[in-house]
């Protein structure tokens, strides 16, 4: 492996700053989702992302301070969003400039929609991709043999298949449907129906523990009859209990996502 240039290293520092400040953000404004009106009967209303709405309570000091508090709230949080979004940009131009990343594009567009789609707490990276997140970390690049693959594996953990029941059916029907959002050539193989791969022949598989405690076998992972199933891979019990780590990792393009691996 080979050290990273000081510009470079410096560069990665100062993005990487932006990228956590924007996660943040992110976060913040995700907690003031939807809106708050005054409803002709002088009831608060309270609207979700879908359009749902809630009763706060008729009129009142209480009601008008949580009005209140939640319209600055909102205001900032949007502002602020906005603000470290063009940041964000302009970091990851100077990423592509200074090449401080190589990873795939593709990868990180993964990351991200798994991020966006509040899914990506239920997957781990491992495998030679992993190796992004620990050069990335320690300001270094392996030889290009050391990290050549076409693949990716995503460890899942099937003791909390309900808990990512859930948090699929808010974003799309599939975990096939969200992968399709990345790249729309996403299909599943027929002959290995774990795996999901695109017009470019660059491959996602699905991986689990071999069931212990009355866990089902085999799990498809929606009720989607198309959808990916998940391949059972020995000792991913071991993985799957591991410290966690992630780093953010960086693209040919600049483009930044965060990795979640093992420590």
């Amino acid at each position: 492996m080979i050290e990273l240039r000081p510009a470079a290293q410096r560069q990665y520092i100062d993005a990487v700053a932006v990228f956590t400040a924007h996660e943040e953000a992110s976060a913040e404004a995700a907690q003031v989702r939807g809106g708050m009106y005054w409803k002709n009967t002088g009831y608060l209303i309270r609207t979700s992302p879908s359009g749902a709405e809630k009763s706060l309570g008729p009129r009142s000091t209480d009601t008008d301070a949580i009005f209140d508090r939640f319209t600055r709230r909102k205001a900032a949080a949007t502002k602020r969003l906005a603000a470290l979004k063009t940041a964000l940009v302009e970091q990851e131009r100077l990423n592509r400039a200074l090449r401080v990343g190589r990873i795939d594009p593709l990868v990180t567009r993964l990351l991200s929609r798994l991020a966006a789609s509040a899914l990506a707490e239920h997957f781990r990276v491992v495998g030679t991709y992993a190796l992004y997140a620990y050069e990335a970390e320690a300001g270094v690049m392996f030889d290009a043999d050391t990290v050549a693959t076409r693949d990716i594996d995503l460890l899942w953990d099937v003791a909390r298949r309900l808990q990512f029941a859930t948090a699929l059916s808010r974003v799309d029907t599939s975990m096939l449907a969200v992968l399709q959002k990345v790249d729309p050539t996403f299909r599943v193989r027929r002959s290995q129906r774990y795996t999901a791969v695109n017009q470019d022949g660059f491959e996602i598989d699905i991986l689990r523990r071999e069931p212990v405690d009355g866990d089902p076998h085999p799990v498809r992972m929606s009720d989607d009859e198309d959808d990916l199933w998940v391949v059972q891979a020995p000792n991913a019990h071991l993985l799957l209990d591991a410290p966690a780590f992630s780093a953010v990792v960086v693209a040919s393009t600049g483009a930044m996502a965060r990795m979640n691996t093992l420590h």
